[in-house]
Protein backbone atom coordinates (compact mmCIF):
# COMPACT_ATOMS: atom_id res chain seq x y z
CA UNK A 1 0.00 0.00 0.00
CA UNK A 2 1.23 3.40 -0.97
CA UNK A 3 2.14 6.09 1.49
CA UNK A 4 -0.60 8.39 0.34
CA UNK A 5 -2.83 5.65 0.86
CA UNK A 6 -2.02 4.90 4.04
CA UNK A 7 -2.38 8.58 5.64
CA UNK A 8 -5.39 9.26 4.35
CA UNK A 9 -6.64 6.20 6.28
CA UNK A 10 -8.23 6.55 10.06
CA UNK A 11 -6.22 5.14 12.85
CA UNK A 12 -7.34 3.86 15.79
CA UNK A 13 -5.13 5.25 18.53
CA UNK A 14 -4.76 3.85 22.61
CA UNK A 15 -7.16 6.81 23.26
CA UNK A 16 -10.06 6.23 20.38
CA UNK A 17 -13.13 4.21 22.32
CA UNK A 18 -14.92 2.56 20.03
CA UNK A 19 -18.61 3.13 19.76
CA UNK A 20 -21.74 0.73 20.12
CA UNK A 21 -23.69 -0.41 17.36
CA UNK A 22 -26.71 2.30 18.72
CA UNK A 23 -24.30 5.29 18.86
CA UNK A 24 -23.02 4.61 15.77
CA UNK A 25 -26.24 4.05 14.13
CA UNK A 26 -27.36 7.63 16.16
CA UNK A 27 -24.50 9.72 14.51
CA UNK A 28 -25.47 8.55 10.97
CA UNK A 29 -29.10 9.07 11.43
CA UNK A 30 -28.56 12.52 13.08
CA UNK A 31 -26.22 13.51 9.73
CA UNK A 32 -29.16 11.88 7.39
CA UNK A 33 -31.65 13.95 9.41
CA UNK A 34 -33.46 11.29 10.63
CA UNK A 35 -34.50 11.89 14.61
CA UNK A 36 -33.51 9.52 17.40
CA UNK A 37 -34.56 5.55 17.06
CA UNK A 38 -36.81 6.40 20.30
CA UNK A 39 -38.23 9.41 19.39
CA UNK A 40 -39.39 7.54 16.29
CA UNK A 41 -40.33 4.55 18.00
CA UNK A 42 -43.04 6.54 20.42
CA UNK A 43 -44.48 8.29 17.37
CA UNK A 44 -44.66 4.94 15.33
CA UNK A 45 -46.35 3.27 18.51
CA UNK A 46 -48.79 5.79 18.93
CA UNK A 47 -49.60 6.83 15.40
CA UNK A 48 -53.24 5.99 15.92
CA UNK A 49 -53.15 8.69 19.13
CA UNK A 50 -51.71 11.61 17.06
CA UNK A 51 -54.13 11.12 13.76
CA UNK A 52 -56.93 9.43 15.50
CA UNK A 53 -58.00 5.87 14.76
CA UNK A 54 -60.22 6.16 11.92
CA UNK A 55 -57.54 7.86 9.99
CA UNK A 56 -55.14 5.56 10.94
CA UNK A 57 -57.16 2.53 9.68
CA UNK A 58 -56.12 4.42 6.39
CA UNK A 59 -52.48 6.70 6.63
CA UNK A 60 -49.43 5.42 8.07
CA UNK A 61 -46.52 7.13 8.90
CA UNK A 62 -43.89 6.67 6.25
CA UNK A 63 -40.60 8.58 7.05
CA UNK A 64 -39.56 11.35 9.24
CA UNK A 65 -36.42 12.95 7.72
CA UNK A 66 -35.17 16.78 8.16
CA UNK A 67 -38.53 17.56 10.08
CA UNK A 68 -40.53 16.27 7.38
CA UNK A 69 -43.32 14.01 8.17
CA UNK A 70 -44.22 11.81 5.43
CA UNK A 71 -47.63 10.14 5.55
CA UNK A 72 -49.13 7.13 2.76
CA UNK A 73 -52.31 7.45 2.67
CA UNK A 74 -54.67 4.96 0.90
CA UNK A 75 -57.35 6.70 -1.19
CA UNK A 76 -57.15 10.60 -2.27
CA UNK A 77 -59.78 11.93 0.03
CA UNK A 78 -58.01 11.27 2.93
CA UNK A 79 -54.98 12.66 1.91
CA UNK A 80 -57.23 16.04 1.56
CA UNK A 81 -58.29 15.33 5.31
CA UNK A 82 -54.76 15.25 6.08
CA UNK A 83 -53.65 18.11 4.45
CA UNK A 84 -56.56 20.11 6.15
CA UNK A 85 -55.40 19.40 9.55
CA UNK A 86 -51.46 19.27 9.14
CA UNK A 87 -50.80 22.43 12.37
CA UNK A 88 -53.26 19.76 14.12
CA UNK A 89 -50.52 16.70 13.18
CA UNK A 90 -47.46 18.71 14.11
CA UNK A 91 -49.36 19.82 17.73
CA UNK A 92 -50.06 16.39 18.33
CA UNK A 93 -46.84 14.56 17.25
CA UNK A 94 -45.00 17.52 19.57
CA UNK A 95 -47.75 16.28 22.72
CA UNK A 96 -47.45 12.33 22.20
CA UNK A 97 -43.53 12.25 21.26
CA UNK A 98 -42.35 15.46 23.88
CA UNK A 99 -40.21 16.82 21.13
CA UNK A 100 -40.68 19.17 18.14
CA UNK A 101 -40.26 16.57 15.53
CA UNK A 102 -42.02 18.04 12.52
CA UNK A 103 -42.27 21.50 10.48
CA UNK A 104 -44.15 20.29 7.73
CA UNK A 105 -46.16 17.45 6.40
CA UNK A 106 -46.01 15.72 2.97
CA UNK A 107 -48.78 13.45 2.22
CA UNK A 108 -48.80 10.90 -0.81
CA UNK A 109 -51.10 8.84 -1.54
CA UNK A 110 -50.47 5.07 -2.12
CA UNK A 111 -53.08 3.20 -3.07
CA UNK A 112 -52.89 -0.66 -1.28
CA UNK A 113 -51.94 -3.31 -3.84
Amino acid sequence: MSAARRSNRHSSGPDDEPLSVRDALGTLGRQLGLPEPDKLGGLTEHWAEVVGPEIADHARLRSLRGGVLTIAVDAAPWATELRYQEDVIRRRVEEVTGVDLVTSVRIVVDPPA
